[in-house]
């Protein structure tokens, strides 16, 4: 990618994250900027939308609890 296309992708992440943000949508700059691509490789930017909404609505993993086997002694 030549220098000139790296900065308008650049320019064009910072003000998607921007709005982003402005709409309290709780994407960080890397999932966007996956959501972005995938959508110029022509998926489908509502379903997207309706896939990180359901995502974001189930509640996160508890973290594994510590067996006797994993402890150290």
């Amino acid at each position: 990618m030549d220098p000139e296309a790296a900065r308008t992708a650049r320019e064009s992440l910072d003000l998607a994250f921007h709005m982003s943000n402005i709409l309290d949508t709780g994407l960080d700059r890397h999932t966007l900027s996956v959501l972005i691509a995938l959508c110029d490789l022509g998926l489908n930017p509502e379903a997207l939308a309706a896939v990180v909404k359901e995502l974001q609505r189930e509640p996160s993993p508890s973290p594994p609890l510590p067996t006797s086997s994993s402890q150290i002694p």
